[in-house]
């Protein structure tokens, strides 16, 4: 899958949701709402696209600047381990922000690290946003022809979805991994199984296709996954956020108040850190 280059889009500190608990927003510029966050994302070429995610989601340090890396960083680690230290904190910090250069250098919008508590201890999941070039004269089009290519692999489970925003195409794999047993604790061979759901969305409003990943190994909760990334499918929006509010008669009004109680279902707890 080809990627744009890491600055065709970039994080935007808007939200179209006037009414969110000012206490709750990040540094990062990211708005959150009742457990979940608004992402606008937006650059010169790639039109706006802004989705809903829950608040046990840690978003990965992707900036187009190290200075802004490395400041992402340092409020990702103290997130993520909300009862660490700066014994913790301090050698975490530059490896996360290496790791959202390597993602921003691989076309990647967005990457998350998804967190929860099951009565197993606790389920994780990896979440990343990309746009592509996808030179459609139309979103029902290029979903067909995004459909048809993926169908003809076996092992996809491919179908078409109508989201709120538009057509959508959806693409569901199982695998199963055998790690060897010089790598387990057991000193004897295991096996890992993974699902991905990834969801093409192309842009109604450009030559473009949203790309939404979700892998995961917790196979036994992949209801509650499935369900999840529905939810955050359904908030979905190419609107631009600045418009919307320039727009909006009254406070609330806008998309991302709606989209935050829609993403806010159907979800497993966050994980206690």
């Amino acid at each position: 899958m080809s990627t744009p280059p890491s600055e065709a889009v970039t994080p935007d500190a808007s939200s179209s949701d006037p009414a969110q608990d000012a206490g709750t927003t990040q540094d990062t510029g990211t708005a959150q709402d009742a457990g979940t966050a608004l992402l606008a994302f937006e650059a010169s070429d790639v039109p706006p696209l802004n989705f809903v995610v829950p608040e046990s989601f840690h978003g990965l340090p992707i900036a187009a600047t190290p200075e802004e890396r490395a400041a992402l960083a340092e409020t990702f680690v103290r997130d993520l381990y909300p009862e660490g230290s700066d014994d913790l904190w301090t050698p975490a910090a530059p490896y996360y922000a290496m790791l959202g250069e390597a993602m921003g250098d691989q076309g990647l919008a967005y990457s998350a690290m998804g967190l929860f508590s099951i009565d197993e201890g606790i389920a994780h999941c990896s979440f990343t946003v990309a746009a592509i070039a996808s030179d459609h004269p139309s979103p029902e089009v290029a979903a067909l022809g995004i459909r048809e290519i993926l169908v003809r692999e076996e092992t996809n489970d491919a179908r078409w979805i109508d989201l709120p925003c538009g057509p959508a195409v959806s693409c569901v794999t199982l695998r199963e991994y055998v790690i060897g047993a010089e790598l387990t604790a057991s000193g004897e061979e295991a096996k890992l199984q993974m699902g991905q759901i990834q969801v093409y969305v192309p842009f109604p409003t450009g030559p473009y296709t949203a790309v939404f990943t979700l892998d995961t190994a917790a196979i036994n909760y992949w209801g509650e996954f499935s369900e999840m990334t529905m939810a955050i499918l359904r908030s979905v929006s190419f609107a631009d956020p600045d418009a919307e509010a320039d727009a909006a008669p009254t406070a609330g009004t806008g998309s991302g108040a709606d989209a935050g109680t829609d993403a806010g279902t159907a979800l497993p707890q966050q994980a206690d850190r």
